[in-house]
C-alpha cells in the first residue's frame, strides 16, 4: 500500500508540512494576533483541539520540550481564539499553495489528488488518535487544493498519533524518540533537530547518555544494532496502525494518489517550500 515512513514523507508529507515554513501562513497567524516565533506553530497545529493547555499540546506533539510549549500556550489563546487561528491558518495555506503551485493549483491533477486523498481519509478512525480526531472534526474547505491539504493533514496526524503510540509502547520518551530518529540520518540535521524541538545541548547529551546505558546508542551517538532493531520495530508498528486509509482506497487508487502527490510534492519543494540546510537528506 502506501509503504514505509520515507515513502510517506516523500510522496505526501511535504503537501502539509510546507505550512510551517511558509511566510504567508506566518503572516496570517501573526495578523490574527499571535506573536512571532514559536507561537504560530504550536497554536495553529493544536487549535483544532480548542483552547487546550500546554500539557495537552506537549503530549500530542510528543517530541517537543514541554518547557518551550509552556512559554506560548496558553498565552496564545489570550491573543486569538482557536477559531481565529484556524481561519488564519487556512487563509495563509491558500496563499502559500497558490504561490508554490502557480497555475498548477487549478489543475486536473490537484483536483484528482484532492478527491482521492479525501476518500483515503475516510478510512481513518478517531479511536486513540486525539490530534487526528480534532482535525477530522473541522469543516472541509471548498477549493480542491485546500481539500487536498486538509486531507493530507488528516492522513499525517492519523499516522502521527499511531507513531506516538508505538513510541510509548517501545519505551521511548519524546526526547529519546527525537534523538534516536536523528541518529537514523533522516529528518532534521542535528542542530535543527535541537533548535526546532527546543532541547538544549545538555538535555540532548543527557538523553544520549541514557540511551547509551540502555544499549540503544553507542559512545559516538550512533544507533547500535539493538537501536536499529528498535527503530525498525517502531516503524513497523507505525505502518501496521496506518493501513486504514490505504485499505479504504484500494491498491490501484493508492498508487495513483501516491503518483500524483509525489509530483505535487516535487513542485512545492522546487518552488522553495523548505529552507536549505535544515533537513539531513535535503528535504522532508
Amino acid at each position: 500500500m502506501a509503504g514505509d515512513d520515507q515513502r510517506f514523507k516523500s510522496a505526501f508529507d511535504s503537501l502539509h508540512a510546507f505550512v510551517y515554513f511558509a511566510p504567508e501562513v506566518d503572516a496570517a497567524l501573526t495578523g490574527a494576533g499571535l506573536r512571532p516565533g514559536r507561537m504560530p506553530y504550536f497554536a495553529s497545529r493544536s487549535a483544532a483541539m480548542g483552547a487546550v493547555g500546554p500539557e495537552v499540546v506537549a503530549a500530542t506533539f510528543y517530541n517537543f520540550n514541554p518547557e518551550v510549549v509552556a512559554r506560548v500556550i496558553p498565552r496564545a489563546w489570550t491573543l486569538a481564539t482557536p477559531e481565529q487561528v484556524l481561519e488564519a491558518r487556512l487563509d495563509g495555506t491558500d496563499k502559500a499553495l497558490t504561490r508554490l503551485l502557480g497555475d498548477h493549483v487549478k489543475s486536473d491533477e490537484v483536483a484528482e489528488a484532492a478527491e482521492l486523498a479525501r476518500e483515503a481519509s475516510q478510512g481513518c478512525t478517531g479511536e486513540g488518535r486525539p490530534l487526528y480526531a480534532a482535525h477530522a472534526g473541522l469543516d472541509w474547505p471548498g477549493e480542491p487544493h485546500l481539500v487536498l491539504w486538509h486531507a493530507i493533514t488528516l492522513l499525517r496526524e492519523y499516522r502521527g498519533d499511531g507513531h506516538i503510540a508505538a513510541l510509548v509502547l517501545h519505551g521511548l520518551s519524546g526526547l529519546e524518540a527525537h534523538v534516536t530518529y536523528s541518529a537514523t540520518g533522516r529528518g532534521f540535521n542535528l542542530a535543527a533537530a535541537k533548535l526546532t524541538r527546543g532541547w538544549s545541548d545538555e538535555q540532548w547529551a543527557a538523553a544520549e547518555a541514557e540511551l547509551a546505558d540502555r544499549g540503544i546508542l553507542d559512545a559516538g551517538g550512533a544507533l547500535t544494532p539493538g537501536g536499529v532493531a528498535l527503530r525498525d520495530r517502531i516503524e513497523a508498528a507505525t505502518e501496521t496502525s496506518a493501513t486504514g486509509p490505504w485499505h479504504r482506497l484500494g491498491a490501484e487508487k493508492t498508487a495513483r494518489l501516491e503518483e500524483l502527490c509525489r509530483g505535487l510534492s516535487r513542485r512545492v519543494i522546487e518552488a522553495g517550500a523548505f529552507p536549505e540546510g535544515v533537513f539531513a537528506l535535503g528535504r522532508p
